[in-house]
């Protein structure tokens, strides 16, 4: 029996809200109280050590686990107590790309794992602990999100929210106690190459938690000690994509979907050889500069001064060119007349936010450094040109987003409803005849075999078929003639759909560019290669401490901005 119109709409929907709101402060408590231990422990607070903030880590984790396998137990029990999915959230591609980075994880914490027996005698038990149940973690949160990214979670709603919304932030934990890691390494080095450009006068007291006892086997020692923070930003990367996938598995429970048929774009490299060609020579000239950028930097201040100045302007070569495709991309889509996808997509809506949202971190950076150069009394010449660097940043993220916010939210491109038949006409013995197959099927590039129809149109050429079948007369003396007469706008249909697939080419090659700068310009500050540490005019005018906090809090979405907007141009490309 039907209720009321609203009523169970009203009564279904308040323990809903009620459970949303509920798990959500559940994890952002959970989350301040573990940022505040990390940060306790980073600034030696009394009482507080870092087996205190690894048993908290591990304990979320363990959690965690224990709710990954009773949902895979029950999902395996009732294999179709889930049925309904969401087709735009978990694709193929970003659980290759989660994969590849929990696999480098799991090589992070084997060389953990080494470090620790090396430096047993005076390490806490929960640092050889600590690796051994992310390891198991990492993989069984890796399968999960292959087996269930697209899950719209219908029943027990109120407990799989504190489930998720759980390890959500457990991931967003690792992930900042991942990022402080390698920010407290990354700041030792810093020191050191300040001291080589001469900024002497800037002093601070640094400490890198070393253990304090002797390795048993120096040299696998320093293998460990030295790979581990060569592997952190691949971690880093992992745990926040995997706290993104859980995060719109999280807004999905209980959500209505619409059952549309979703189209499959698997990736192509037909029609991009271009953008792929110009963007490889981007990447591979990025990685030679980074290469180049780690062995000069620190060796001497000639040296570090020329691989800034080299830094600089690679970057604002590679940055102007990013600006023009996305202009060019941007003026193609203001030529087109589509219109966009407003529906509801927990996928799409968090994409677009987290593109701006850590855009921000970039832009921070960017108007710290135009503001220093302009407020700073002294001026070495390789500061110059972090100015214009600065500003492109500012502007290519600005048209990237946009390009990329617009992309992922246009309807996929439909036929022209103006040409809906081809009229063909079929003159015989003076008689006429108008036969009207459908456009669809001569677009395919075959006739309705079954209703009659003979002459089509494909990919441009004419071509008549016979049909014996035909209602058409046909003499036995075999004098038949037949004329075949196409209006204009049947011809049109020929150039427009020219003119889509020129720009739709275009469009796709500015996408596997713009994919491949992205990347390029991931590595750099992943690896070490970080200007915004080295440059040392922003610490004069803003004081060391005070930068330095800058830079370690916005560095890590400024990272992380790069890698997503690579994933999303690459749907982009995929979707065009």
């Amino acid at each position: 029996m039907e209720q009321a119109a609203g009523c169970p709409a009203v009564g279904g929907s308040y323990p809903q809200k009620n459970a949303e709101i509920l798990s959500s402060q559940y994890g952002i408590n959970l989350f301040l109280a573990g940022l505040l231990l990390t940060f306790a422990w980073a600034v030696h607070a009394v009482g507080i050590s870092k087996s205190h903030l690894l048993s908290y880590l591990i304990t979320l984790m363990l959690i965690q686990l224990l709710w990954m396998l009773w949902y895979l137990c029950r999902s395996c029990t009732q294999r179709r107590l889930i049925q309904d999915k969401d087709t735009h959230a978990g694709a193929r591609w970003l659980k290759c790309g989660i994969t590849l980075f929990a696999v480098i994880t799991l090589i992070l914490d084997s060389f953990k794992i080494g470090y620790y027996i090396d430096f047993s005698n005076c390490l806490s038990p929960t640092e050889g602990i600590f690796p051994v149940t992310h390891a198991v973690h990492t993989i069984l949160q890796v399968y999960f999100l292959w087996c269930h990214a697209k899950d719209v979670i219908q029943s027990f709603k109120t407990l799989e929210r504190f489930g998720v919304i759980h390890s959500v932030f457990t991931n967003l934990l690792l992930w900042t106690n991942g990022v402080l890691t390698e920010s407290k390494h990354q700041l030792n080095e810093h020191k050191e190459r300040l001291i080589t450009l001469g900024f002497g006068n800037i002093t601070i007291v640094l400490d890198d938690h070393a253990p304090q006892c002797n390795c048993t086997t120096t040299t696998l020692c320093s293998i460990f000690s030295q790979g581990i923070y060569y592997l952190y930003p691949f971690n880093i990367e992992y745990h926040i994509l995997a706290s993104t996938m859980l995060y719109v598995l999280w807004k999905n429970i209980g959500r209505k979907v619409e059952y549309h048929q979703q189209n499959k774009t698997p990736f192509k490299f037909h029609g991009i050889t271009v953008g792929m060609i110009f963007g490889l020579i981007v990447l591979t000239s990025t990685i030679a500069i980074v290469v180049v950028y780690l062995i000069q930097i620190g060796g001497s201040k000639i040296k570090s001064e020329l691989a800034l100045t080299m830094f600089y302007l690679h970057a604002i070569f590679v940055l102007a060119l990013m600006c023009t495709a996305g202009i060019i991309a941007l003026l193609i889509y203001r030529l087109e007349d589509r219109s966009l996808d407003n529906s509801k997509n927990p996928a799409r809506k968090l994409d677009a936010e987290l593109l701006v949202g850590t855009a921000a971190g970039s832009w921070l950076l960017s108007w710290g450094s135009v503001l220093a150069i302009i407020c700073a009394q002294g001026h070495p010449k390789y500061t110059w040109y972090n100015l214009p660097y600065s500003v492109l940043v500012i502007i290519e993220k600005y048209i990237q987003n946009l390009f990329i916010i617009e992309s992922i939210h246009r309807e996929q491109e439909k036929v022209n409803d103006d040409i809906k038949t081809l009229r063909i006409v079929t003159i015989s013995r003076g008689s006429t005849l108008s036969l009207t197959p459908l456009y669809k099927e001569i677009y395919n590039g075959r006739a309705a075999r079954d209703s009659g129809d003979i002459p089509c149109l494909f990919k441009g050429s004419i071509c008549g078929r016979e049909n014996d079948d035909t209602a058409v007369a046909r003499e036995e003396t075999g004098q038949d003639n037949s004329l075949v007469m196409h209006s204009a706008s049947d011809f049109s249909f020929c150039s427009r759909n020219s003119v889509t697939n020129n720009k739709r080419r275009i469009l796709k090659n500015i996408a596997a560019f713009l994919f491949l700068c992205n990347l390029s310009l991931w590595i750099p500050p992943a690896f070490g290669c970080r200007p915004e540490y080295d440059n040392g005019l922003e610490e004069i005018v803003f004081g060391f401490e005070p930068w330095i906090i800058v830079v370690n809090l916005a560095m890590p979405f400024s990272i992380f901005y790069r890698m997503h907007s690579a994933a999303s141009l690459f749907e982009v490309n995929c979707k065009t």
